[in-house]
């Protein structure tokens, strides 16, 4: 398993969200470069970047904040907000050097853009988000909801050979109660589907119940102390 500590900017600063609603922000450290450079230091492999005001507005808002993340941590790193165009996937993948980029919106609005990306870039590269409310799928930084069954459409992910997929039920993001063990079971039966558990992580046991999936983010629980976070990484990570 793959343990991702999560960095959520908004306005240059780390963030948390309660259910993805941004007028309930806790803002966490004004430095995030800081914030990466501990996670490393306490054993990080692979860390996740959410850019809030890009997943909301469709740009790259905190792309200097991102750049300094970058050139600060050897660490692999997976970034998601905001990413709908080519240019922007190339900008990021190859200008700045993020390891993988989470398609979210346009994956739902534009799949077919979902399989020029894996064309371009390899499965290796690109991760889709599945952010699900009350069994649908989220778009727009979680503001909008679609008609979309979240299995039918990570089905059709699977079709055009993505490998990964984040998969967060945002009734439990931020929430400290715990992730939506049901959901996860039922992605799981989808061969070929490697899933990140998000959303709703709070303890050790948490860890132990996602040591069978392919990752899990981490975020809320470490900055408000409830869990060991370099405990768990020596303890659950294996890659």
């Amino acid at each position: 398993m793959i343990i991702f500590p999560s960095i959520d900017l908004k306005n240059g600063e780390v963030v948390r969200l309660i259910q993805g609603d941004y007028d309930q922000k806790t803002v966490y450290s004004p430095d995030p470069v800081a914030v990466a450079k501990k996670y490393e230091e306490m054993g990080a492999k692979f860390m996740h970047l959410v850019d809030l005001d890009g997943a909301r507005d469709g740009n790259t808002a905190n792309i200097e904040s991102i750049r300094a993340i970058r050139a600060a941590v050897k660490m692999r790193l997976q970034l998601g907000g905001g990413i709908r165009s080519a240019k922007t996937v190339d900008i990021y993948l190859n200008e700045i050097g993020i390891n993988r980029v989470i398609l979210g919106t346009v994956a739902v609005e534009k799949p077919e853009f979902v399989q020029e990306m894996l064309a371009a870039h390899g499965a290796e590269k690109i991760v889709v988000g599945t952010d699900v409310r009350d069994g649908k799928v989220s778009t727009a930084g979680w503001r909008a909801d679609s008609t979309l069954d979240y299995l039918d459409f990570i089905e059709q992910l699977k079709s055009f050979g993505i490998k990964y997929i984040v998969a967060t039920d945002i009734a439990r993001d931020g929430t400290l109660t715990s992730p939506n063990w049901d959901m996860y079971e039922k992605i799981a039966k989808i061969a070929g589907i490697n899933v990140v558990v998000s959303g709703g992580v709070a303890s050790e046991e948490h860890f132990e119940k996602a040591a069978k999936y392919y990752g899990v983010i981490i975020g809320k629980a470490y900055y408000e102390g409830k869990v060991d976070l370099q405990k768990c990484f020596l303890k659950y990570q294996t890659s």
